[in-house]
């Protein structure tokens, strides 16, 4: 019977290669004016590549294979069939596909870093610097909640950049959350909803700087005074944070990551076989090494990265702070801390003699190897955006929210908030979600409180769908960060994000009203009225799943 089912599949296979073939003939060459267009370009089924892609994922628990079927499945709808134009499109497409992708100084500079954080973390725990600080925090958190916490300070207090967040939180934290058996997805789950929510109502921040671009030069709005109108009304990004505070104090899990807790209280970290970072997950003990070998260098790191950023913003050539925040270049700031770090490093161990020059050496590849699957994962998630962009998936749904736009006024927030979540789950980029919606909320609400609301609602649902899609590069580099199975951290955080979402509707829901019988002054109301329901919510999940033992 199987033998029989595997026949059929590739028959069905071989008919349609058959099928794309003979289009391939009859079209015979692309036009190469320049003026090619998808015939799906900004209809539904530009959406259907990530939706291939994120349902594939989550459904058969492989994402490598998943991303390339939608990626492949974008193409042949951008090629119109014709399989040329499909491989051309997929690999060397200017705008979409992987080589151009892999060419972009902004992309290969995050990918740069990443084998750099790899290298420095195999320093770190080949110097015994992992060990030693995980002995010294041993003595001073002594409980499960107490590690969460700490893991969730520092994500706070490292608020410049989410992808600096993501590793650099996951990297020193990770054996404090191993000593106290939590889990590796749900230290990647706090680690992720401590990277983009806290960036996005930091005033001084990539993401600040990122928001006050998207607004249009031309509307005459300081983007930076609206990106400050626009923290209260954030509800996702707080309502994340008070979550995460809740789950800990009340320790209270539910869904997937309920099973991956038990289970590490039991002494299995990872619950799926999956160990992705299985060979660089020993620790070294070493007699002469001391908790300095992991802070100094981590400091160093921190330090060094937010001067980097603001040089590449002018600040040392006459622009202000803020101004050269908002001008940085977070990819080339962080490659140029991380080589400051790895300099300072390498001469710190050799006055400190806990590692030799060869042992130094060796890191080099341990760490690059240790960074191959979140850079495998960004390059597949890079290239199916882009794709999905070339079919136009941005301009459809910018479509859309113009032409309710104005029949909807009133609950204009609410929409925004869904629309921007789905478009950013769909797409894995909140920026660019951000980027093409702010400029059609200020075209509905050109001043006055309810732009602020509007744009909140943007950056909020921006931030939630980029927060839970498997394709956003922030939650690929909190996976990475936690040294989690990216699936496995996808599927865990779905349902608290989906929680959180849901209060969050609720809460523009409510401004919507305030806005319909012109009791928009009191709109701030829906930030308490929200943390209310969540913390209800989760007493109640707490009563029917019960919470677990401390250890």
């Amino acid at each position: 019977m199987k033998v029989k089912r595997k026949q059929a599949v590739m028959l069905g296979l071989i008919a349609v290669f058959a099928v794309l073939l003979a289009i391939t003939m009859l079209t015979g060459k692309p036009s190469a004016d320049g003026e090619y267009t998808s015939s799906v370009y900004a209809t539904a089924l530009s959406l259907l590549p990530p939706v291939i892609a994120i349902g594939l994922a989550l459904f058969t628990k492989e994402v490598y294979t998943s991303l390339l079927a939608g990626i492949l499945a974008g193409a042949l709808l951008y090629a119109n069939g014709n399989l040329e134009l499909m491989l051309n499109t997929m690999l060397f497409n200017e705008d979409g596909g992987m080589v151009s992708k892999l060419s972009d100084s902004g992309n290969v500079g995050i990918l740069v870093f990443l084998v750099m954080l790899g290298i420095l973390v195999s320093l770190l725990n080949k110097a015994g610097g992992s060990a030693a600080f995980g002995k010294w925090a041993s003595k001073h958190i002594k409980t499960r909640i107490g590690a969460q916490i700490s893991v969730m300070i520092l994500g706070v207090l490292i608020f410049i950049d989410d992808y600096f967040n993501c590793l650099t939180v996951g990297s020193v934290m990770r054996p404090v959350t191993d000593r106290h058996k939590v889990s590796r997805a749900k230290l990647s789950y706090i680690i992720d909803a401590t990277a983009a929510p806290v960036c996005i109502i930091a005033p001084i921040s990539s993401w600040a700087a990122a928001v006050t671009s998207s607004v249009p030069a031309d509307s005459g709005i300081n983007g930076f005074a609206v990106f400050i109108q626009t923290i209260p009304y954030n509800l996702y990004a707080i309502l994340t944070l008070v979550m995460l505070l809740t789950i800990t104090v009340l320790r209270v899990d539910f869904g997937p990551m309920k099973r991956h807790e038990m289970n590490a209280i039991a002494g299995d970290l990872f619950t799926t076989p999956g160990r992705p970072y299985e060979d660089n997950e020993e620790e070294i003990i070493k007699e002469n090494s001391h908790v300095l070998d992991l802070v100094l260098p981590v400091v160093v790191l921190i330090i060094s990265c937010i001067v980097a950023m603001i040089y590449t913003g002018g600040f040392f050539t006459g622009a202000s702070f803020v101004e050269a925040f908002a001008n940085s270049s977070a990819s080339v700031g962080l490659v140029l801390g991380g080589s400051v770090t790895l300099a300072f490093t390498f001469v710190y161990y050799m006055m400190r003699d806990v590692l030799s020059f060869r042992e130094f050496t060796e890191c080099i590849p341990d760490g690059f190897k240790s960074m191959i699957a979140p850079i495998m994962i960004l390059t597949l998630a890079w290239t199916l955006s882009g794709v999905t962009n070339l079919l136009g998936a941005k301009v459809f749904v910018a479509n859309m929210v113009q032409h309710f736009a104005q029949g909807l006024q009133g609950f204009l927030p609410m929409v925004i908030f869904v629309v921007a979540a789905f478009l950013a789950f769909a797409t894995g980029t909140s920026w660019g979600t951000f980027s093409i919606l702010i400029p059609i909320v200020i075209g509905v609400f050109p001043s006055g409180q309810m732009m602020a609301i509007s744009i909140a609602s943007c950056l909020a649902g921006a931030v939630c769908g980029d927060h839970c899609s498997p394709i956003s590069d922030t939650t690929i580099m909190a996976s990475a960060g936690g040294h989690c199975e990216h699936v496995n951290h996808v599927a865990t955080q779905l349902p608290y994000v989906g929680l959180v979402a849901a209060v969050c509707m609720i809460g523009y829901f409510i401004i919507g009203v305030l806005q319909a019988v012109g009791l928009t002054q009191f709109s701030l109301l829906a930030l308490p009225v929200c943390i209310v329901l969540l913390v209800a919510a989760l007493f109640v999940i707490r009563a029917k799943t019960g919470g677990k033992e401390e250890i």
